[in-house]
This record gives C-alpha cells, sequence and structure tokens, in this order.
C-alpha cells in the first residue's frame, strides 16, 4: 500500500468508527481515475458555448451503475449540472465537494498535443481542463465511488456538485443552482477548486488552501475631447488624456490591508522560506517596514503584491479610427479586483482624484457579471483542520491559507454562510513560465499530481462525513 493510504487506514482505525472499511487496491484506484479523467477531458466544453451536459451524462453513467442517487438541473438542456449524493446518518450538517465541468477556449494550433486529446506523454496527461478544473470533477466522482463501494458509514450527506459555467461566472451552474435549487447542495462545509500543492525544482514546498477571494469589477475609463484633423494637435485630444489616465492610475497604489488569511499566509510563508524571504513576508506580516518589500514583491512576486492591496488593471484601449483624425473619444478597460471588504464606492472616489481630470469619465462596463462579497472562511473549523492533516500525509508539508486573486463558484456559497475550502493538485511552480498552466496556450497535469490529489481527496471527504 501506499504510504498516504496507511496512514489513511490508520487514521480510521485510531477514530474508532467503528466502520467496516476494505481499502481498493491503490493501483486498480489510479488506473480507473486515470480512465475516467481521459474520458472527461476528451469531452469538448469550450466555454462559450459549454456544452457541459455531456459530462454530466458520462459522470450520471457512472455514478448509477454504482448504484448512488443522481439528479440533473439545467436552466438550459445543454448546461446541465449534476448532483449526487450519499446519504449519512443526519448527525452532521452534509458535505458538498464541487468541480466545474466547463473550460476556456483553445487556439489549437498552439497545442503540441490536441487539446482535447488527453495525451499521456513523459509522466503528464495533456489537455484542456488538464488543471482548471476536470481533476476536482474526477476527484469528487472517485471519492463517491470509493466511499459507496467500500460502504463507508457517514454521519454526513456527501453531495457532489459537477457544475456548468463557472468560467466566466455565467447564469447556468453556481448561480442557478443557488438561486432555484439550494436545498439540493446546501451544507455546512465546501471542498472545491482554488489552491493546490506547490513543488519548485522537483521539491514539494508548500499546500495552499483557499480561504477567500478578490472581488472582480469591470469599469470603463472614457476620455472625450474634440474631433479635428490630425495635422492640428489639440490639447483637448481624448487619447493624450485617456493616456496620461492609465499613467496616473498605474503610479497610484491602494492601501495596503491584511486580513486574517493573508496574515497568517505570510507568517506561516516566513517559517517556510530562506533567510531573506523569511524577512520580507515576516515585515509584512507584522505591517512594519514593509516599502521596500511591497517595492519587492510588485516586481519580482506580483502575484503577493496583488494579495496585498485592490489592484487595477488597465486591460484593454480603444481610440481612433484613420491615421489623420483625432478622436473625440477614447476608452480603456479596467480590471478591479478588489479585497473582499473593500468599500467600493469609497475606492472609486479615490481612484477619480487620483485621475483629476474633468475630460476622463469612470463608469460601470455592462456585460459582466460580479461574484458577491462574503467574509473569509474560518481557520478554526473541523474542515481546516482536517485539510491540513490530509496535506501533511499526503505531501509531507505545511498548509497556508490563501487568497485567490482571481475568483471561483465558491463566493456566491460562502455569500450564503458556507465554510468553502479550496483545494488542488501539485502543479510545478516552473510549469506556468513555459506556458502549461491554467488558461494558458497549452495545459497539463502531472500523473502523479492526479493520484495523489485523488487520495488527498478521498481522505478530506471521509475524515470529515464519516461516522465516529
Amino acid at each position: 500500500m501506499r504510504p498516504s493510504v496507511v496512514c489513511l487506514a490508520a487514521c480510521l482505525i485510531a477514530s474508532g468508527t467503528g466502520a467496516s472499511v476494505t481499502q481498493s487496491a491503490p493501483d486498480a484506484i489510479e488506473a480507473e481515475a486515470l480512465r475516467h479523467f481521459q474520458a472527461i477531458l476528451r469531452l469538448d466544453t469550450s466555454n462559450p458555448p459549454g456544452n457541459e451536459g455531456i459530462v454530466v451524462d458520462y459522470l450520471k453513467g457512472v455514478l448509477e451503475q454504482a448504484g448512488i442517487e443522481t439528479k440533473t438541473f439545467a436552466l438550459d438542456p445543454k448546461r446541465s449540472n449534476l448532483v449526487a449524493r450519499l446519504r449519512g446518518s443526519g448527525k452532521k450538517r452534509p458535505l458538498l465537494i464541487m468541480g466545474h465541468t466547463d473550460v476556456v477556449t483553445v487556439d489549437p494550433a498552439k497545442w503540441t498535443h490536441p487539446p482535447f486529446s488527453a495525451t499521456r506523454d513523459g509522466g503528464y496527461v495533456y489537455g484542456r481542463g488538464s488543471l482548471d478544473d476536470k481533476p476536482s470533477v474526477a476527484a469528487g466522482l472517485m471519492t463517491l465511488l470509493q466511499l459507496k463501494r467500500e460502504k463507508v458509514r457517514l454521519d454526513r450527506d456527501v453531495i457532489f456538485l459537477a457544475e456548468a459555467s463557472e468560467e466566466g461566472n455565467g447564469p447556468y451552474g453556481i448561480n442557478y443552482m443557488v438561486e432555484q435549487h439550494w436545498p439540493e447542495i446546501e451544507a455546512e462545509y465546501c471542498i472545491a477548486e482554488g489552491g493546490g500543492v506547490v513543488r519548485a525544482g522537483g521539491r514539494v514546498q508548500f499546500a495552499a488552501v483557499t480561504t477567500t477571494e478578490k472581488i472582480a469589477y469591470t469599469f470603463r475609463l472614457v476620455a472625450r475631447g474634440v474631433a479635428g484633423h490630425g495635422s492640428v494637435p489639440l490639447r483637448s485630444n481624448a487619447i493624450v488624456h485617456l493616456s496620461q489616465a492609465i499613467a496616473k492610475i498605474a503610479a497610484w497604489r491602494t492601501p495596503m490591508r491584511l486580513n486574517d488569511t493573508t496574515r497568517t499566509y505570510f507568517e506561516r510563508r516566513a517559517k517556510l522560506s530562506a533567510p531573506e524571504d523569511a524577512a520580507r513576508y515576516a515585515a509584512i506580516a507584522q505591517q512594519r517596514g514593509t516599502e521596500a518589500v511591497q517595492e519587492y514583491l510588485a516586481e519580482n512576486v506580483p502575484e503577493l503584491y496583488s494579495i496585498l492591496r485592490t489592484s487595477i488593471s488597465p486591460n484593454i484601449v480603444k481610440g481612433g479610427y484613420l491615421r489623420n483624425v483625432i478622436p473625440s473619444e477614447a476608452e480603456a478597460t479596467l480590471d478591479i479586483r478588489a479585497l473582499p471588504d473593500e468599500d467600493l464606492p469609497a475606492l472609486l472616489e479615490q481612484l477619480k482624484k487620483a485621475i483629476d481630470d474633468p475630460a476622463v469619465e469612470l463608469v460601470p462596463a455592462t456585460g459582466f457579471a460580479t461574484r458577491p462579497g462574503a467574509a473569509s472562511s474560518r481557520l478554526d473549523t473541523e474542515a481546516f483542520r482536517v485539510i491540513e492533516r490530509a496535506n501533511t500525509q499526503a505531501y509531507d508539508v505545511a498548509t497556508l491559507p490563501a487568497m485567490l486573486t482571481g475568483g471561483t463558484d465558491m463566493a456566491q456559497l460562502r455569500a450564503r454562510g458556507m465554510q468553502c475550502y479550496g483545494i488542488g493538485p501539485m502543479t510545478d511552480r516552473e510549469d506556468g513560465p513555459k506556458g502549461f498552466g491554467a488558461h494558458s496556450d497549452q495545459e497539463r497535469i502531472l500523473e502523479e499530481a492526479l493520484y495523489r490529489f485523488i487520495r488527498a481527496h478521498r481522505q478530506i471527504v471521509q475524515e470529515l462525513a464519516m461516522a465516529r
């Protein structure tokens, strides 16, 4: 037996559950997990258009063959959601495990292996969704199958939600389920995507568990002036005013603010780091002498700089239509990622003061859905402690609570009071710069990482839900 499976068996015995559990052979579990994983990777659920129903049909067939209760819910018949449930004694509130079945679109010309081939090569599985988020779907499937086959007695219902339309925060998935079918997924805890285990230089560094996330807002920066002939430059040129406004935004730094998650993250990261980095992280956690540290992070570790504050990034610029015509209007699209407790109206007023130009207007963009803000999930829960133990046993590393700079569908659940924790498979830090990360031109996962994630996922669910 693999070490993590031995540890899990020992935990079950030590807990005095009284449950009769027969562990499946690890090699057989891995073979089955890979088969299901490759099968769902080969189903093209690019969003748009989504077509997530093809994955739901596959999962439904596997689960029902195993005698597991399933239901489907759909705002659009082609974009359905699956809810599967193993029923417990009801002594504890349910546990929700969640994964989304849609993936972002691809440019096939940039892929070494076809993006929906699920090709195995050099210890990796290549395919769109191999990181985001079909490992969670495969782990949810395998966890339910194993708990059912091994007749694990449960004190909680275990609910598996395979949801649609997560990419872009569409209306067909979690928004539909929360608004129309909340009783089907209501739970005390949720385990979903968002975290992960970081490896660098072949060595596992730490496990990150997301307990909160930033809130995305989209605004348009619109500059207006007088149109004219390009041969006569005008001080009112809209493009000039827009450019100056963008430069002011880039130079303006929103205040650094920590919350329980980010403060604990930097405290624990300091204990795991080499002396120079440890000093930087400790300074951030203690909020002393941080100016130089913030500048260092902005230049060298921008993802850590971003979790210190609300961020603003101008990502789209439009203006002009002919070389010799001064346009009367130009605009930029701003991607604002706000801290969970940000006072948005106050922030916008500060932003207007920083721009300080009556020719430039800040207006909300239309067509962009915003996830709700919510309090961070707590660090003193049974769920967080169980995740910490699983990471120690599976990877022999410390667990750090983390705040996502992006967004997940846990936001809608946290807004309803559910305690949500984002976990994920092991990834190599070097893979992102090579172009193999989530949403990258290519995407891949280590087979070893997939198997370890599925084992850790099952351990977390079983320890949280089993009868004692």
